[in-house]
């Protein structure tokens, strides 16, 4: 076979097989085919050894695969024990099958439909409605800079703040649709208003409390956040570690100390936190710092790593600082600050049995107020625009004719509709997903990305 026709065919197997996604036998047994045409014994035999190595398993592992794990093992740093936590945090749930290559859809149809309860819809028709009408986002973002204080009453005395606490303890104990139900609706009338509802419920003090907290914490501010007693924030960033939050400074020893007149093993405390959530407006502060215990008064490692504790924001020494306007957003966004506060060891979640597991708790948790609290904003936003886009091109007419009829305006609505109800598919499946008690953290970091960045496209 001439050269130039050997290239086209093996070009057009190249394409066949990738086209049909064919198995890696076939692949090779059309190149072998291709070679025998040439009529060359030796190439014949070169292309059967390659198939042989890359289809007998034993084989490729000996001569490519252990070789090629072995360059990228020298190349690749070690893995930190953060993050290994981070990586074993998780559950794996339909998108191990996703991920497969063969995706079991059956599986996934199988499950069962997320529904609210009675009480949930309940509770969207009436409270959420009522907050709705409650705010006016014009008088919010140019008059107050704020929330007014009628609604700020109205969200702790409907008990907004406490949606994913149990109603044993004065919560409303919602599932996960209904706490994104709510999130999205609010995010259609007042963004401020959504994420001021929407961060207690999600990572911080509550959730890290019911999963981790002592009996003793958990009766006593479980309770409390439910009912808009205690507004919590949690403070993790810090101007130098945002994203990459396991590098974060800030610092504590564990020492002696006096507290309420009696002498207490306790630790002394230095932070310096930004962009926190609810934090110029919170009484309760979630604070995550890195441990170290140089003495071993507790027995066990001189740094113990990532721990979380509750401290309330007027323990002498807290700092709260300016108020940040992000993009000149007004949710309540501000820094913090402390040096050397003491304070003893029960305030560590969970107690001084968790110093040190903080990275853990935080992992473990991570995935739930994920799944929900950007994800559903997103949503939110894209169907109010959905509705404004639509209502505006049915109202506006040229040629007397509503635009939304002239075809490269239809184009761009049928583009947002689908967006809109990707987006929201999305959402229903992930928050599905939490209420079946997974930990969706592969599913949730894509949905967070994904429908905050169709939120821009709608």
């Amino acid at each position: 076979m001439p050269t130039l026709e050997l290239i086209l065919a093996v070009m057009v197997v190249i394409f066949v097989c990738g086209f049909l996604r064919l198995p890696l036998i076939a692949w090779s047994a059309a190149l072998v085919v291709l070679a025998a045409l040439t009529a060359s014994v030796t190439l014949v035999a070169v292309v059967l050894i390659i198939a042989a190595a890359v289809n007998v398993a034993f084989i490729r592992r000996k001569l490519l695969t252990d070789r090629v794990l072995a360059l990228y093992r020298r190349i690749l740093p070690d893995m930190s024990q953060t993050e290994k936590e981070a990586i074993d945090a998780g559950t794996v749930w339909w998108d191990g099958d996703l991920f497969s290559g063969r995706p079991d859809f059956d599986k996934l149809l199988a499950v069962p439909e997320p529904r609210l309860s009675a009480e949930e819809h309940a509770f969207l028709d009436g409270p959420v409605e009522e907050l709705c009408a409650m705010c006016n986002d014009w008088e919010i973002t140019h008059e107050l800079q704020d929330l007014p204080t009628r609604v700020w009453q109205f969200i702790k005395d409907q008990g907004f703040l406490g949606m994913i606490i149990p109603k044993k303890y004065g919560g409303l104990g919602f599932s996960a649709l209904a706490h994104s139900a709510v999130v999205m609706k609010l995010s259609t009338r007042s963004s401020t208003a959504a994420i001021s509802v929407m961060v207690p419920n999600s990572l911080g003090p509550a959730e890290l409390l019911l999963h981790y907290g002592t009996e003793e914490q958990k009766n006593h501010y479980l309770p409390r956040l439910a009912k808009g007693l205690e507004v919590p924030c949690f403070a993790l960033t810090n101007p130098e570690a945002g994203s990459d939050a396991a590098s974060i400074p800030d610092t504590a020893v564990v020492c002696r100390g006096q507290w309420q007149g009696k002498e207490v093993l306790g630790m002394r405390v230095t932070w310096d936190k930004r962009y926190i959530t609810l934090g110029p407006v919170a009484t309760l502060l979630g604070l995550a710092f890195r441990l170290h215990d140089p003495e071993k008064l507790l027995g066990g490692e001189a740094d113990l790593g990532i721990t979380c504790a509750l401290v309330p924001t007027n323990t002498p020494g807290v700092n709260i600082g300016r108020r940040h306007l992000p993009l000149n957003a007004v949710f309540q966004n501000g820094p913090n600050s402390g040096k050397d506060v003491f304070m003893p060891l029960e305030w560590i979640i969970g107690g001084p049995e968790y110093a040190g597991k903080g990275w853990m708790m935080l992992m473990s948790s991570l995935a739930a107020g994920r799944s929900i609290s950007l994800p559903t904003s997103s949503v939110g936003g894209a169907k109010a625009l959905t509705r404004f886009t639509g209502a505006y091109a049915r109202v506006r007419s040229q040629f007397r004719t509503p635009i939304g009829k002239l075809e490269g305006v239809e184009e761009a609505l049928g583009r947002i509709a689908a967006h809109c109800y990707m987006m929201d598919a999305t959402r229903v499946m992930t928050a599905g997903c939490v209420d079946a008690g997974e930990k969706p953290a592969v599913i949730s970091a894509i949905a967070k990305y994904h429908l905050t960045e169709r939120a821009r496209l709608c």
